[in-house]
């Protein structure tokens, strides 16, 4: 089970965007990244297609697992634990202890 899934809200705790938060869009756990959603703006080329016209867009690029944390409620980073309830393995954050 992964500690940061996708739709977990997240903060940044390194790099140009520290201290902001988001919404994971994708995770790829091959690499131990995560696509969060307005964070780690990057500039790209775009060639024009059928759909897409041509022209520098604004996309979000990969982070690195340990450049991020989940969010507790008062929207403060927190470490994540696993818990057994009943059958099943849920997950739970650290600081306050809530199932998340």
């Amino acid at each position: 089970m992964n500690k940061i899934r996708k739709g977990d809200k997240v903060v940044v705790l390194a790099g140009k965007d520290k201290g902001r938060t988001g919404e994971v869009i994708q995770v790829m756990p091959k690499d131990d990244k995560a696509v969060v959603r307005g964070v780690n703006m990057v500039k790209r080329h775009q060639r024009q297609t059928q759909s897409q016209e041509a022209g520098i867009i604004n996309k979000e690029a990969p982070i690195h697992l340990s450049n991020i944390a989940i969010a507790d409620t008062d929207g403060k980073p927190t470490r994540v634990g696993f818990r057994i309830d009943g059958d099943k393995k849920v997950r739970v954050a650290k600081r306050s202890g809530d199932v998340i």
